[in-house]
């Protein structure tokens, strides 16, 4: 019998595209399968979460992740890439230096995920077996996945200073925003964060996606443009820009 993507744990957006919601932070992986292709955009806290990732896309594709997409190198979105041996990954210019064993980025990452809840043997097996991008974005980049087109977009710098969004084009289109977009609270401005230039970086989010696309926070519920555009207003205004 077929799995379906809800069966899976998945929430079907659109054709050979959906998303799951993590469970302790709510963080959003995101999932579009090509013919050739499958490419998942961001992998999870740690090694654990990685690894139920790839088994549920295992169990309803009946294939592995190919692809990677790093929505920004914070914890809860990158810890489970070490979970997808062979998959080429991709993320904003610079992520890369944050994201490499042994730096300093590596154990801030690490310090940062046992502060949130992450027990600490998860974090540093995560962090000793970190991977980062082999694929650094500047400006778009379309990938073909074999009749699916996406475009990787480095719209940044926002809630961090290397945030890499996904565009699926279709119907409908479906862009996925990593955390310059939260719905489940208030956007979090941490000390990585460039804040009187986030405002500008949703525009651009805006201007890619268009007023009818499917916009996925990187946590939270699936929200719409006008929804992207009032927290654009709430950002612009506690960093007082226009």
């Amino acid at each position: 019998m077929d799995v379906t993507w809800e069966d899976s744990g998945w929430e079907h957006l659109a054709a050979d595209v959906g998303r799951r919601r993590l469970p302790g932070w709510d963080a959003t992986v995101g999932l579009v399968a090509g013919r050739d292709a499958v490419l998942l955009y961001d992998t999870g806290s740690s090694l654990g979460e990685g690894s139920a990732i790839r088994a549920g896309v295992a169990e309803l594709l009946g294939r592995e992740v190919t692809h990677i997409a790093l929505s920004h190198p914070h914890f809860d979105h990158v810890l489970g890439t070490a979970a997808f041996p062979g998959a080429r990954v991709y993320g904003a210019v610079g992520a890369d230096r944050l994201l490499t064993r042994g730096s300093r980025g590596a154990g801030a990452l690490r310090d940062d995920a046992v502060r949130h809840g992450l027990p600490q043997a998860e974090a540093d097996e995560a962090v000793d077996r970190l991977v980062g991008p082999h694929h650094p974005v500047s400006g778009e980049l379309s990938l073909d996945l074999g009749g699916r087109q996406v475009v990787l977009a480095n719209i940044g710098p926002g809630h961090t200073g290397h945030d890499l969004v996904l565009l699926v084009p279709g119907s409908p289109d479906v862009m996925f925003c990593g955390d310059l977009v939260e719905e489940s609270g208030e956007p979090q401005a941490g000390p990585d964060a460039v804040l009187s230039q986030w405002p500008a970086a949703l525009d651009r989010l805006l201007a890619l996606g268009g007023e009818d696309a499917l916009y996925v926070p990187g946590h939270g519920a699936v929200v719409d443009a006008s929804f992207v555009r009032a927290q654009r207003d709430v950002l612009a205004a506690r960093s007082r820009v226009s």
